[in-house]
């Protein structure tokens, strides 16, 4: 494995630390270093960047800003001196969060946990210059505190959005992650899944019966909201026998 990757830091011994350790690293291809987030935006678009080490606070552009400006984002560790920024690296899907100062050992860790989402993640590494790797239609993987769960397709019921998490309800367990609705909609699709409200998804092969603009799975009452009744409608009318 070959990890293209880059660092953006307005700090020069920021960027001197993280060229050091990516040396050190035999899997590591540190390819550019940007003391400024806007320059680094079009290398970005224009190159196969599979990881940016990315500092949070610095001008003109805040490194939240540059992945909110990202159409397409590769993974990303956010290394930063402030801790009040983890929950918006959550929502942002970034793999990890490193505090400054940053030891060689925390950086590894990061690094491998980068090496296990490669893996794992169902989704592509998000550059400009790769095709999207086709999820596997069996299985996901979802990050939650500590680790990432495995979920078989075949046991979720429902997902439900509480606040800016996702709890997702199986035959044997319920599972919250943040995970923002994009990420989800990549992976809950059809035939298997529909989204029916803005904070649910369902899985179609699981309703047990449907009154007006409500679902009945399990115990729970899911509503079918506006926007999409249409499309909700629409596939239970393709599979309505009279």
């Amino acid at each position: 494995m070959n990890i293209n990757c880059i660092a953006i830091d307005d700090e020069p011994l920021a960027l001197d630390i993280l060229r050091d350790y990516c040396s050190k690293v035999v899997f590591l291809n540190l390819v550019r270093t940007f003391d400024n987030a806007i320059e680094s935006i079009e290398f970005i678009r224009s190159n196969k960047v599979d990881l940016i080490f990315l500092d949070i606070q610095m001008e003109e552009l805040t490194g939240i800003q540059l992945l909110n400006a990202l159409k397409h984002r590769p993974f990303v560790i956010f290394t930063t001196a402030y801790e009040r920024y983890a929950i918006q690296g959550f929502e942002l899907d970034v793999v990890d969060y490193m505090l400054k100062p940053i030891s060689f050992e925390r950086f590894i860790k990061g690094v491998n946990k980068v090496c296990e989402r490669m893996q794992f993640d169902t989704t592509a590494v998000k550059t400009d210059n790769s095709k999207a790797k086709t999820p596997d239609a069996s299985f996901f993987f979802v990050k939650t505190e500590t680790r990432m769960e495995r979920i078989e397709n075949s046991e979720v019921l429902y997902v439900e959005g509480m606040g800016d998490y996702w709890r997702i309800v199986t035959k044997a367990r319920r599972i919250m992650t943040l995970m923002n609705a994009r990420k989800l909609e990549e992976v809950l699709r059809e035939p298997q899944f529909c989204r029916v409200h803005k904070s649910f998804f369902i899985a179609l092969d699981k309703i047990e019966s449907i009154e007006r603009n409500r679902i009945k799975i399990g115990d729970q009452y899911i509503p079918v909201s506006e926007t999409y009744h249409k499309a909700f409608f629409d596939l239970v009318e393709r599979k309505k026998l009279a």
